[in-house]
């Protein structure tokens, strides 16, 4: 079986905007749920003074989050697909 590089990228580009959009979503309307959640997935690190009062560079965020995703996605099946031919 072999990824189609391209799909691959695609799906994983628009999940990761997704996740980004509903993570986003969740600091703005339950701030103290985003910081619980954040917190146990940095174990042993003090974020409290590193909080801001509101997100910014969503734009940014989004874009560098989403393209991250592309390529991840596409080395993946690139990588799928080289490792899956040698037999």
């Amino acid at each position: 079986m072999k990824f189609n590089e391209m799909v691959m990228a695609n799906t994983l580009g628009a999940l990761g905007a997704s996740y980004y959009l509903v993570c986003y979503g969740v600091a703005l309307v339950f701030p103290e749920l985003y910081k619980a959640i954040a917190s146990t997935w940095f174990h042993m690190l003090n974020l409290s003074s590193a909080w801001k009062t509101a997100p910014s560079g969503f734009v940014l965020g989004l874009v560098s989050f989403t393209v991250a995703a592309w390529v991840s996605g596409w080395l993946f099946a690139w990588l799928y697909n080289y490792f899956g031919s040698k037999k």
